[in-house]
């Protein structure tokens, strides 16, 4: 790549156009998928294929056997039949089918490091993936396992090191949307772009860059976000609807589901940009990842958190922006 190359195209695209097969999947569970939609739309525009999965917090018992491809991996699509309310996976796929795309979405269960890897292994080889793109609502998968607030991390880390493993998978990479929307779970941000410095001196921060707003990829994000709180307008999206309402300008205490409550909100332009990393610098970071190997359960990731915090000498304290 030549240095004008290199200005103008992000380094997190260029490595995801250099491959040819990308699962971008939500790593925390919940709506994350949706933050990889704008990435995924505009990556088959540019003629790669695209798969799509979550970290699922839905419950998959009731799911016909034909939708397992393995355990812990199904296959979502429209039509699958579940009792569960909150079913992102299946909103997902309704609103592609809707879109006249590829409509299958993945769901991985929420399990410890041990299972989840075993089931991206099996979709790794089923559809010939060689490059994984993490995404992120928010940015607790930063956070390196010392800082005082950690956000919700069990199912982050458990993507993490799942990921992590896979080092025959050519591109391992991880992206975060909706920088600041941590802060309910008592994120430190100033902690974030400090763990991001370390990142860029270890050559694994890729830079970042925000959807723009006038391009077809934003406006079928919101498309997308309003789609899924139709579905289920009792359990919205508070991460996806704060980068929705980012996205239209909106700023500050901005109230778009009454699921904030009392919670002061700052809907704000950081909210749309993209920040990429390496997988292999991110885990080479992290302080306790390593211990989450054989884990199988969320339970024991869990566990193994509250052992490591307790034996912790000490925090690094929660910092304020200086200006």
């Amino acid at each position: 790549m030549t240095t004008t190359d290199a200005f103008l195209q992000p380094p997190l695209l260029t490595r995801l156009l250099s491959s040819e097969r990308i699962l971008i999947a939500g790593a925390g569970g919940g709506h994350d998928v949706y933050a990889g939609l704008p990435l995924a739309l505009a990556l088959r525009a540019a003629g790669r294929e695209v798969h799509l999965a979550n970290l699922s917090f839905t419950h998959h018992y009731g799911l016909d056997g034909g939708a397992w491809a393995g355990p812990h991996l199904a296959r979502i699509t429209p039509d699958t039949p579940s009792a569960e309310p909150k079913f992102p996976e299946r909103s997902l796929a309704r609103w592609l089918r809707d879109h006249q795309l590829p409509d299958t979405v993945w769901a991985f269960a929420s399990v410890g490091v041990k299972p989840l890897r075993a089931a991206y292994r099996t979709l790794v080889r089923r559809l010939g993936i060689d490059a994984i793109l993490l995404v992120d609502g928010g940015t607790d998968i930063l956070l390196r396992g010392d800082e005082s607030g950690l956000g919700t991390p069990e199912e982050d880390m458990a993507s993490l090191a799942a990921v992590a493993g896979l080092r025959n998978v050519p591109q391992r990479l991880v992206a975060c949307l909706g920088f600041g929307v941590d802060a309910h779970h008592g994120v430190s941000h100033a902690l974030v772009l400090e763990n991001l410095a370390a990142l860029q001196r270890d050559g694994g921060y890729l830079g970042a860059f925000s959807i723009p707003v006038d391009s077809p990829e934003a406006a079928l994000h919101l498309d997308a976000v309003a789609h899924a709180r139709a579905e289920c307008p009792e359990r919205a999206s508070i991460v996806q609807g704060s980068v929705a309402a980012a996205l239209r300008g909106e700023f500050g205490d901005v109230r778009f589901t009454e699921h904030t409550g009392d919670s002061t909100l700052f809907v704000n332009p950081l909210m749309t940009l993209y920040f990429g990393v390496t997988v292999e610098a991110l885990a080479a970071r992290h302080l306790y990842l390593d211990r989450l190997e054989g884990t199988a359960t969320t339970r024991e990731i869990a566990s193994v958190i509250a052992d490591f915090r307790e034996d912790l000498p000490r925090q690094r304290p929660a910092r304020t922006f200086p200006h």
